[in-house]
């Protein structure tokens, strides 16, 4: 029996000939099943893997299909580079190396289990070639990625190479891991005898939108019932943690509270193996959800009454963010006559929140057809101009196309439901880190699932839904909403419409976070953005607007205001 050439949920399937599997192999979910299975029975651990061929088999449809560790969905869209490991340039450490690492609690016995090696390194920091630590990245048998640490603390990745986590292999086979925010942290917890932990490639930082290794590597983490977070408790920590538990579910989370020391490594050196094999094995479960106490919020009770209220996200249009600003978590309502520019605005919004933020977006736009079209308009957005054929394949071209590629995906199916889309959109949270999801028209993606025919009820139903969506994955939705008709003045000129125009009136302005009107006026040529509501006084102005005159090469619209700064940095594309 062989299966064809196909990819399924992030599987890339290969034609092989159906193996044996030995019995006592991992057992996990289905990845060409379970979502289609009854509710209570998803996450039932119906297939068999076998890590050591790279197989999987389902004995509930049968199915057998090739594992992660040998074809990952996207591999072959990036060209990588592969370090080479030799023992020219990778050497078992010096006696001085072991000696530190041994101050550090860490014997010569775990550096070897977890492939630390030691060699010349051209660093970038000083300018020259330095006697580095290399903390190598295998993923099955192949080196992907190496991380060099000099003796000045200075660090550099693999120029070119997948990021991914380090000691991704030890995670294999368990159904617990945890996930720490250092090599040498990692090289800790093993020391203590917590031989499942990996460690993300450059610590935390105070953005954490792009966590490419852990789209490159997010399939490991599919059947883990346990996931310990045991990063550090400053701020660019507490935010990586974050969004761990964003991406990976606050059900499967566990935290680590270090007290009084900053990682696993001080715990070490402090307490001993002991006591961190302790702490880290007494790691409590996210609070859980829609429960919420004093001590859960108290950090940012402090920073209001310190700061008062966190300033909005904006979209970096000069005119604009005058007039209005928005959080996550939260869902916008655009409307607008026919062919006013809602989802040219809707776009230049999410490019620039990607520009300011590096959030991700994904469109369920049925009528932005066909995609390509639609990816072009946004390449045109973030080159800042129109690529022509001589373009094609250069450098540039390249640039953009793959900035886009990694950034903004588009949700096609043959028939688009509320239900289906907000279920890709919870896996595309999870596999890519979306922070934006758009909703373009409302009336062509209906809820399937509605229990009434009054449309108002019907509204408040599907609106309740996309709310839900947005606080449980902190994502921030646009719905574009078409106006129910256009509405005419004495003198026949088209009137503005509200957001009570649309079907369901009413319940779209009391539920929405916000809400915006995008209105061309053809005989002045330009385009107006008005305010029609905000929830939070601090993030906008109700009434206020904003005028655009467009820009055909770059296909946006650009602000009428005085005095325009379009200077772009070095590189010339107006996203970096």
């Amino acid at each position: 029996m062989q299966v064809e050439n196909t990819e399924i949920n992030g599987f890339k399937i290969n034609e092989f000939n159906q193996y044996h599997l030995a019995v006592g192999k991992t057992q996990g979910i289905c990845p060409l099943c379970s979502h289609d299975r009854k509710p209570e029975n998803r996450k039932k651990k119906c297939a068999s893997y076998d890590w050591e061929r790279g197989l999987g088999t389902c004995h509930n449809c049968n199915s057998t299909f090739q594992l992660h560790t040998y074809e990952r969905k996207g591999a072959s869209d990036r060209e990588y580079v592969r370090p080479s490991f030799s023992t020219k340039t990778h050497k078992a450490p010096s006696s001085k190396v072991i000696k530190w690492f041994k101050s550090r609690g860490i014997s010569q016995d775990t550096l070897e289990d977890l492939n630390v090696s030691e060699g010349p390194e051209f660093m970038p920091q000083t300018g020259k070639q330095e006697n580095t630590i290399k903390f190598n990245y295998f993923m099955g048998n192949k080196l992907v990625n190496v991380k060099y640490r000099d003796g000045a603390k200075n660090f550099k990745l693999y120029k070119g190479a997948e990021k991914i986590f380090y000691n991704i292999n030890s995670i294999v086979n368990h159904q617990t891991c945890v996930i720490v925010e250092g090599e040498i942290d990692a090289l800790s917890l093993h020391e203590a005898g917590v031989r499942n932990v990996v460690s993300v490639p450059n610590g935390a930082t105070l953005n954490h939108n792009n966590l490419d290794y852990l789209d490159n590597c997010i399939d490991y983490f599919e059947d883990k019932e346990k996931i310990i977070l045991a990063v550090d408790a400053d701020e660019p920590g507490t935010m990586l943690k974050q969004e761990f538990i964003r991406r990976l579910g606050a059900e499967n989370c566990y935290l680590v509270d270090f007290n009084d020391c900053k990682d696993a490594n001080d715990y070490l050196v402090k307490y001993g193996a002991k006591e961190l094999r302790s702490i880290i094995n007494s790691a409590q479960q996210v609070p859980l959800e829609n429960v919420t106490t004093l001590k859960n919020v108290e950090n940012d009770l402090k920073d209001f009454v310190k700061h008062g209220f966190k300033p909005g996200f904006q979209v970096g249009l000069e005119n604009f963010d005058d007039i209005f600003s928005t959080y996550t978590g939260q869902f916008i309502t655009v409307t607008g006559i026919p062919s006013s520019g809602k989802s040219d605005f809707v776009d230049q919004m999410v490019v620039g929140y990607n520009k300011m933020y590096g959030w991700k977006t994904a469109f369920a736009s049925p009528e932005n057809q066909p995609i390509y079209l639609h990816a072009h308009k946004l390449m045109r957005k973030c080159w800042g101009d129109m690529p022509s054929p001589g373009d094609i394949g250069g450098s540039t071209w390249k640039k953009v196309s793959n900035h886009v590629n990694d950034n903004f995906y588009f949700i096609d199916m043959d028939k688009y439901s509320l239900e289906s889309v907000l279920r890709k959109g919870a896996e595309l949270v999870k596999r890519k880190g979306i922070k934006c999801l758009v909703i373009d028209p409302y009336n062509k993606i209906r809820d399937a699932n509605a229990v009434s025919d009054d449309v108002n009820r019907y509204t408040m139903d599907y609106l309740s839904k996309i709310e839900q969506f947005c606080k449980k994955y902190d994502v921030l939705t646009f719905i574009v909403a078409h106006p129910t008709k256009m509405m005419r003045d004495q003198n026949g000129k088209i009137q503005e419409p509200t957001m009570y125009n649309i079907k369901g009136g009413g319940e779209w302005y009391d539920a929405s976070y916000h809400g915006l009107l995008v209105h061309r006026d053809y005989e002045a040529k330009n385009t107006k953005v008005k305010v029609l509501k905000v929830k939070f006084q601090n993030l906008g102005e109700n009434g206020a607007e904003s005028f655009f005159t467009w820009e055909p090469k770059s296909g946006s619209f650009v602000p009428q205001v005085n005095v325009l700064d379009k200077e772009k940095n070095d590189s010339g594309l107006p996203w970096e």
